[in-house]
């Protein structure tokens, strides 16, 4: 662990097989055992139809959460895969149906394009299962490509 001033890093946390709400507890609790993350301001659990997959999927729970962390993002991004593979998911198949999901969005305003790791999450201002969630606990955190804060993004998605 690092001597490192802690950073502000967000992650999206989604679930739609089981019980949806106690997966992301569990992996909420997993996150707070880890060394180096502190779980800040986490937003209500929305229920939400699931994006992308087989027609048939079940409806997600998501929510977002603020971590204050000492990690490095690639270090940080491991211990969410860790905690993934943990609570029993196996990739298989792009969008499928999973137990629980945590992708890092943000990490401070860092910019990062890698095979490993995209930062800011891609695809952040296409959802609006990440966006409302986000908006609670982070209104005016600021998107550090597109120049907006989180609020106007979610307005402009959801006026489109």
């Amino acid at each position: 662990m690092s001597s490192a001033p802690p950073q502000h890093a967000w992650i999206a946390l989604g679930s739609n097989l089981g019980q949806r709400a106690q997966n992301l507890d569990q992996a909420l609790s997993l996150l707070r055992q880890t060394p180096g993350v502190q779980v800040g301001r986490v937003s209500t659990y929305l229920d939400n139809p699931a994006v992308g997959g087989p027609a048939d999927a079940p409806p997600f729970l998501n929510a977002v959460a603020e971590l204050l962390t000492t990690l490095e993002p690639l270090p940080l991004l491991d211990h969410l895969l860790d905690i993934e593979r943990q609570m029993g998911r196996i990739r298989q198949q792009r969008w499928e149906p999973r137990i629980i999901d945590l992708d890092l969005l943000l990490y401070e305003q860092r910019v990062c394009d890698t095979p490993q790791l995209q930062l800011p999450h891609p695809r952040l201002y296409q959802r609006l299962f990440v966006l409302r969630p986000l908006a609670q606990i982070a209104p005016t955190l600021m998107h550090p490509v597109l120049g907006k804060t989180v609020a106007q993004l979610l307005s402009e998605l959801e006026s489109a």
